[in-house]
């Protein structure tokens, strides 16, 4: 199968195919997805004159292949800015195509016009598959524990 899909910035009007992106990225994580309210909160973080959140699309025909999130955060140790991905996923049909592979490379470039030399992640240690292909790319991982905690409200 050959696809070339388009990589660019999500528009207003993609938050619903955003939004069942994600719903299929939590299922895949074995993650619950709670549906309410993400399109408005989606759209002004995304749209805002100042966005928390950046993405990026895949797009083929008219339909979301595939996405990925990423924000700026501060590293103490480093004393510097670096580039947080967030999210990364393709739709299961599209994997093995070299569309997450683009859509990273084009990260990397965002992430040095915003000056940011680093690129951090994780995924859950069940997915084999995403670590092979980070580390197919160059990646190196380092291991560590991801607690939650809620804010007493």
């Amino acid at each position: 199968m050959k696809i070339q899909g388009k990589i660019r910035f999500a528009k207003p009007e993609d938050i619903p195919q955003i939004i069942q992106l994600c719903h299929l990225h939590a299922a895949y994580e074995e993650a619950e997805y709670v549906m309410e309210r993400k399109a408005e909160l989606l759209k002004k973080d995304l749209f805002e004159t100042s966005p928390k959140l950046y993405c990026l699309v895949v797009e083929y025909d008219s339909v979301l292949l595939g996405y990925a999130t990423y924000m700026k955060q501060y590293a103490t140790w480093d004393a510097r800015e670096y580039i947080y991905m967030d999210c990364l996923f393709i739709r299961e049909f599209a994997r093995g195509l070299g569309l997450g592979e683009k859509l990273i490379v084009r990260i990397q470039k965002e992430a040095t016009f915003l000056d940011c030399e680093l690129i951090q992640w994780q995924t859950p240690d069940f997915n084999t598959k995403a670590m092979k292909f980070y580390r197919r790319i160059g990646a190196k991982s380092k291991s560590k524990e991801r607690f939650f905690l809620k804010t007493k409200q």
